[in-house]
């Protein structure tokens, strides 16, 4: 497996760019958030992956980690193809991804050519726990633009509660809420409902 190239970017797409190691010229698909990040650059690195397909090798690159993984995550589901993938992560960055699939928005998802109804469904179903679980890991909340509720979850989560469980406990205490309290308010009565 080839995890990454260095070298220099000898012609560059929106979709393609020609890295040169040492004399060895890689073509190597990209998505256009990669594309944004090195269009300036005459060299770097990029991260890989090589699919090995009947028909041909294909070498997909990353500017940055978290793009890969999101590439890796979303190959993995049943009839999302990497093609499929790349389009996503054309049209929308990995975090913002992220967030959809944690908000259950699959209209969001469906706004990306190529993903239907069914597929953004399926991503939602499948993706969700490892999405979430990477989130609480780096205390990353995406309950709400609101930091109040974004407080209560990361403190709900590092007490051990699940984060579907603490989601859905302060919604209901929110939406029962006619103004903001106190965060140790909203905690406790999270705890209360769960």
């Amino acid at each position: 497996m080839i995890a990454y190239l260095r070298g220099e970017f000898t012609f560059m797409s929106p979709g393609l760019v020609h890295v040169d190691v040492n004399g060895v010229g890689y073509e190597v698909q990209i998505s256009l958030n990669t594309y944004s990040s090195i269009q300036a650059k005459k060299q770097g690195i990029l991260l890989t992956h090589l699919l090995i397909r009947e028909d041909a090798h294909i070498l997909y690159g990353f500017f940055d980690r978290p793009e890969k993984e999101m590439f890796l995550q979303l190959i993995g589901i049943s009839g999302v193809g990497a093609s499929t993938a790349r389009m996503m992560l054309s049209s929308m960055k990995p975090d913002e991804i992220s967030r959809a699939i944690l908000l259950g928005n699959a209209r969001q998802l469906e706004s990306i050519k190529g993903i239907g109804k069914k597929s953004a469904e399926r991503i939602i179903l499948e993706l969700r726990d490892k999405v979430g679980k990477q989130s609480s890991d780096t205390n990353i909340s995406q309950v709400a633009n609101n930091s109040l509720e974004q407080d209560a979850l990361n403190a709900l989560i590092s007490l051990g509660i699940a984060r579907p469980a603490a989601e859905q406990a302060i919604r209901k205490v929110m939406a029962s809420e006619k103004e903001e309290g106190q965060i140790e308010d909203i905690i406790k009565k999270a705890l209360k409902t769960l």
